[in-house]
């Protein structure tokens, strides 16, 4: 089943269909569907298809062309005769990284081609990475002999909490959410789990081969060559050390200088850094994050105890009792997305210009929704808790989130209050739980070809 990716699939297909050239870029982290996307969107189209690797990619490409075009067996090996036989043609090459790293005059090289082969003929080329480092630095940046040729870019991002449903349609809100607490968004770890999650995860962590061993350095070492280091980092992030000073502390390094592999950790974004929204962006209030619930998930739980799940003796109840703290970040996330659609219905008092996390000296608020553009600046204030509310709850809290809400100093602004919650005992204007999820959520995230 192919979900979701319907706004990427069409501007992908309506750029094939035209009679100009084109070259498309389609990037992001690994695992997140790009190939699939891709091959979905060229469907029924007469292509050539390519993966590069880190070597021998002239001969290689050369040997998949003529599979394709059989007049390119006869070409001489060089990249600029092989495209004298592919004018019209859609060619796809998978991660052009590759290409780069073994030889880096490829990037000029292809401009060339493009300039003086298939700039005025009705070529298709797609170009497909997973360093997003590489792809920014060496392909879609200024400097870039690329820079100007392209006439579509796609960052493919991890799908929405709500497209769970999808791949999960016998699944509750609740179980959709514990899921989304391990796989995020992210098509290769969602088609890997089997429903029901917690007997396929207990299964997942005896079997000898489970990718949830070796999945990390697969990826980290696609992006980096000190491993250690940046798995240090992670890992503190993961167990809530979100500062800069944190982070050291927990490394056992605290006069080392760790800004560049967090710039590094930006860049190829495994992490991300998040200021008070209300702040700007150089505050000196920002804080780190892993950027996806996989990594987040994998630290906590999986690096921790990998001698065990290897000796065959670590237990998934030893991640059952911690999971519903875990899952109270996780749960913001989710509610954020949940707040955006209300936004996106009308159903919020006014309509979102920004929407965040904020916190000063020990005060937190999970969910902070601005308008500040209007004659009228409103705000509302969220509380998320993964939990049941009893009866009388929400009035407490409530009155705990409107003492907290005066510390931003939003004088004249109009507030709301509102809770987030896993169940409540009594509902309220803008108090909301998993239940209301059915009918928010009721035609987002179901979209599938």
């Amino acid at each position: 089943m192919f979900v979701n990716r319907n706004n990427e699939l069409d501007a992908i297909q309506n750029r094939l269909r035209n009679k100009k050239f084109e070259m498309i870029i389609i990037y992001g982290r690994r695992r997140i569907g790009k190939t699939r996307l891709v091959l979905e969107s060229v469907k029924g189209l007469e292509h050539i298809y390519y993966f590069a690797t880190e070597s021998q990619n002239l001969a290689h490409f050369k040997l998949t062309a003529a599979r394709i075009v059989p007049e390119t067996a006869y070409a001489a090996n060089e990249w600029e005769a092989l495209f004298n036989f592919l004018n019209d043609r859609l060619i796809i090459i998978d991660e052009f990284p590759n290409l780069i790293k073994d030889n880096s005059a490829v990037i000029s090289e292809f401009q060339k081609i493009i300039d003086t082969k298939l700039s005025n003929t009705k070529s298709k080329l797609i170009i497909l990475g997973s360093s997003i480092s590489m792809m920014g630095n060496k392909v879609l940046s200024y400097q870039s002999p690329l820079f100007g040729r392209k006439t579509a870019v796609i960052k493919l991002k991890p799908l929405n909490f709500s497209t769970l449903k999808a791949f999960f349609p016998r699944g509750n809100w609740v179980e959709l959410a514990e899921i989304y607490g391990f796989s995020d968004g992210v098509p290769f770890y969602l088609e890997k789990i089997k429903y029901p999650f917690w007997p396929w995860l207990k299964n997942e962590l005896k079997v000898p081969d489970s990718f949830l061993k070796y999945e990390l350095d697969f990826l980290m070492k696609y992006e980096f060559d000190d491993v250690g280091t940046y798995k240090q980092i992670l890992e503190a992030i993961a167990f809530g050390k979100n500062t800069p000073v944190e982070i050291r502390n927990f490394m056992g390094v605290r006069h080392s200088d760790i800004t560049p592999y967090l710039r590094n950790l930006l860049d190829v974004e495994f992490i991300q850094r998040e200021i008070p929204v209300t702040e700007n962006q150089r505050s000196k209030l920002g804080r780190y994050y892993l950027k996806d619930n996989f990594l987040l998930f994998w630290f906590r739980f999986i690096y921790p105890n990998l001698s065990a799940i290897e000796d065959g003796i670590f237990s998934i109840d030893e991640i059952r009792s911690d999971y519903n703290t875990y899952m109270g970040r996780i749960f913001e996330k989710v509610a954020r997305e949940f707040v955006l659609e209300l936004n996106k219905r009308k159903m919020l008092p006014f309509n979102l210009t920004r929407l965040g996390r904020w916190w000063r000296k020990g005060e937190e608020i999970d969910l902070v929704g601005l308008n500040d553009k209007g004659k009228i600046k409103c705000a509302i204030f969220f509380e998320v808790k993964w939990r049941a509310l009893k009866k009388g709850e929400i009035n407490k809290i409530l009155k705990e989130l409107e003492h907290k809400a005066e510390l931003l100093d939003l004088d004249g602004y109009r507030k709301h209050y509102g809770i987030i919650a896993k169940s409540t005992a009594e509902k309220k204007d803008m108090v909301f739980d998993l239940k209301d999820f059915d009918g928010v959520f009721a035609s987002t995230g179901r979209h599938h070809r």
